[in-house]
């Protein structure tokens, strides 16, 4: 297994995703960032999104340090928006055992604003 991330200063941008052991009275949880970047997969130009997660835990809930960390991956990576949301929800779903619902919404580009919502399978 790997070392939590939460308390490293060497931590660095990955994959890993921490949880911890949550109540089973937590009905929701929310996070909402306006810290992720990614590139146009056309003109690598970078795209600036606000980020909204939504999940109910069954019994484990993602680490903030490490989610921060691992949204940062994509700052190089080109992507549409359209495929980075299922991605991302994937990705958390499989760390926290539950469907993960990820909402991005694209910075504003030729006058318009992209939003895209995915649900894990």
């Amino acid at each position: 297994m790997n070392q939590p991330v939460l308390g490293r200063a060497d931590a660095e941008p990955g994959p890993q995703i921490d949880t911890f052991p949550v109540d089973a009275s937590v009905q929701l949880v929310r996070f909402h960032s306006t810290e992720l970047t990614a590139l146009c997969p056309v003109t690598e130009q970078p795209d600036f999104y606000t980020i909204d997660i939504e999940y109910t835990p069954l019994d484990r809930c993602i680490e903030s340090k490490s989610l921060k960390l691992y949204l940062r991956t994509f700052s190089g990576t080109g992507i549409f928006a359209e495929h980075l949301a299922p991605r991302i929800a994937d990705h958390l779903a499989a760390a926290v055992g539950t469907p993960v619902t990820v909402t991005l919404e694209q910075g504003i580009r030729g006058g318009i604003t992209t939003t895209v919502s995915a649900t894990s399978n």
